[in-house]
């Protein structure tokens, strides 16, 4: 994994901002309060790598097991819903315990990867999954308007390639999008800005990382 700084933040919604000339930007909003440093890793540590540890969103300490409870005590927060590693080439800057604002990790025009699990859309066919065009709907075609069209190969290889495009589970998967700008920062309530949509709906829990390309 790529060293890349980054924290958690939650998909409250989307919204609008107006420039000066008018300029309208469509913008997802993410709160990315109650991050903390949960721990560190370094590459002379027995773990060999170099990372942050940070907690997001409060629990409630009747819901941690004994081993968690024990890492909360230990970095002297409350427990925490969400804990992801960021590796980090240094961490210098980050201490056990104390709370990460979105102006620690990240400024305006910053390009960042967002990760996080898509809304789930069900059982869907060819056609809303993989925007197949369908079958001819005249010259007496009946019954077999949706369908995907032949899977097989005949004799060989005689069976269904792995990988066939075919009706199944949508969505409700992990997704990460790239390169997306940061349009504005709150310090004042630790809210992101980003430019366009992102992953899940409202409510989710995403990672933001500095962008890699």
């Amino acid at each position: 994994m790529a060293a890349t700084k980054g924290l958690l933040a939650k998909k409250m919604g989307m919204t609008r901002l107006f420039s000066e000339d008018g300029t309208v930007t469509p913008v997802t909003v993410l709160d990315a309060t109650s991050n903390v440093v949960i721990g560190l890793k370094s590459e002379d540590s027995a773990d060999g790598y170099s990372a942050v540890q940070l907690g997001f969103g409060e629990k409630s300490e009747k819901n941690v097991t004994k081993a968690e409870a024990g890492n909360f005590k230990k970095a002297g927060v409350s427990p925490r819903q969400h804990v992801t590693e960021f590796r980090l080439a240094d961490t210098a800057g980050f201490e056990v315990g104390a709370d990460v604002a979105v102006a620690d990790i990240f400024s305006d025009g910053d390009k960042v990867d967002v990760s996080g699990v898509s809304k789930g859309r069900g059982f869907a066919g060819v056609m809303k999954k993989y925007n197949f065009a369908g079958f001819i709907r005249t010259h007496g075609t009946h019954e077999f308007f949706r369908h995907g069209g032949s899977i097989g190969t005949r004799l060989t290889p005689g069976h269904v390639l792995k990988g066939k495009k075919m009706p199944g589970q949508m969505g409700n998967k992990r997704v990460t999008v790239q390169n997306i700008e940061i349009a504005k920062i709150d310090t004042e309530r630790n809210l992101i800005f980003l430019k366009g949509g992102v992953p899940g709906p409202k409510g989710t829990v995403l990672e933001i990382r500095q962008a890699i390309k």
